[in-house]
């Protein structure tokens, strides 16, 4: 099974930019960036030791980050939309 990296940066390039200037001002966002990098990296830790988690755990987590994935780039579209 492959491993694929979800970074934001790497999942939403276009906003690279709005991604580091929410980091810095926004608290909000700053949290929920945390929140995705912490997931993403347990999931990825999880994958790559082939961890004994059971699929249902391991689904549940990747929902989770999906989940939070899809907000944070509805936030990021509804910015940049009125950033400009």
């Amino acid at each position: 099974m492959g491993i694929s990296k979800h970074e934001l940066h790497e999942e939403f390039p276009q906003f690279n930019q709005l991604i580091d200037q929410l980091r810095k001002d926004d608290p909000a966002f700053r949290e929920r960036f945390a929140h995705y990098a912490k997931l993403d990296q347990e999931i990825e830790g999880l994958e790559l030791r082939d961890s004994p988690i059971g699929d249902d755990s391991l689904h549940q987590l990747k929902q989770e980050r999906l989940e939070l994935k899809d907000d944070i780039y509805k936030e990021l579209v509804r910015k940049s939309g009125s950033a400009g």
